[in-house]
């Protein structure tokens, strides 16, 4: 990506910063566009990273117009855009829709306008059999992305899916933290709950995997530990705690699910093993060259990929929250 000019929409989210901190300092871009809707989280970055490199633009992947002016001139397009936390999107699935489909439609056609040469799609396990409002976006989302494959253009187009990041907006890190350390209950959904987690570094790394070794098509998922939620707020107890801190059942919310799936029972029959750390999900549909590009990589040999079929230990979940930065 040196030299390049990238464009990174939802640019200001956890994920964003994380990017545009590795690329600067190892890719060398020419420019980086931060696209986004948050003003006052535009100036911050602008002042955390002081670099003429970074070019900040307002502006909202609902409005196609918005998308194709800041898509003019772009090598390589990060899709981060999106409404992420459950409960909004069941509430207002109008909105989801319009964000997350409709919004990543318009990317794709500002893309394709504009002859990106590839666009990295970020997803989420909870677009594998999505039982949420938020997922069902996400997987259409997948669907669109995959899709515009299928089309004569010059634009790739790839997705990453992965679990949940240790730390991001909306993580159940600094909520432990802040609960234990006020002395209040810390609340569980349920004592069985269990996800896949990874850190920010990891995540932002696989985005730069699929960057460079991506043909176009292919859904680029990593091998990625699972735990209790239950465990992490255990193991935070006993790093932060300094009484007796009691542990709450609160409940499953609406589109929540006990446990989630990273690669499903239909999608493991044309999965294979990329490397050590990731795996790849090839489409339902032949793209010329692709499943021939893959064909001697050896193919995933488990019904599907869910996460509570290999749970961390206790000393685990403490070894990977230290590596995460939160605990000492």
């Amino acid at each position: 990506m040196m030299n390049k000019t990238i464009l990174i929409t939802g640019g200001t989210g956890s994920w964003g910063r994380e990017l545009i901190s590795q690329l600067l300092a190892y890719h060398h871009p020419q420019e980086i566009r931060v696209f986004s809707r948050n003003e006052a989280l535009q100036v911050a970055m602008k002042q955390q990273f002081n670099d003429p490199r970074l070019n900040f633009i307002i502006g909202d992947i609902r409005d196609k117009q918005e998308i194709i002016q800041a898509c003019q001139g772009v090598d390589v397009l990060y899709h981060l855009a999106a409404l992420k936390h459950v409960p909004i999107c069941e509430n207002q699935p109008d909105i989801a829709l319009k964000t997350n489909v409709i919004g990543t439609q318009h990317v794709i056609e500002a893309a394709i306008e504009h002859r990106v040469q590839k666009v990295i799609y970020v997803s989420t396990d909870k677009a594998s059999n999505p039982s949420s409002t938020y997922g069902i976006t996400k997987a259409i989302g997948e669907k669109l992305i995959i899709h515009a494959n299928a089309k004569d253009t010059h634009t790739r187009f790839v997705c990453v899916r992965c679990g949940n990041v240790l730390g991001s907006t909306g993580s159940v890190i600094p909520i432990f933290k802040h609960q234990i350390q006020h002395q209040l209950e810390v609340g569980v959904t349920d004592m069985r709950m269990t996800r896949f987690f990874l850190t920010l570094e990891d995540a932002v790394r696989m985005l730069i995997v699929a960057t460079e070794k991506s043909r176009g098509g292919e859904t680029f998922v990593m091998n990625m530990p699972s735990c209790k939620i239950v465990d992490i707020a255990q193991v935070m107890i006993e790093q932060f705690g300094t009484g007796d801190v009691p542990i709450k059942q609160l409940g499953m919310r609406p589109g929540e699910r006990l446990n989630e799936t990273l690669i499903s029972e239909v999608e493991s029959g044309r999965s294979i093993h990329f490397d050590d750390q990731y795996f790849v999900i090839l489409p339902a549909f032949p793209i010329e060259g692709l499943q021939e590009h893959y064909a001697n990589c050896p193919p995933v040999y488990f019904q599907s990929y869910h996460s509570e079929s290999s749970l961390m230990t206790k000393d685990e979940v403490r070894r990977m929250l230290k590596t995460g930065g939160f605990l000492a």
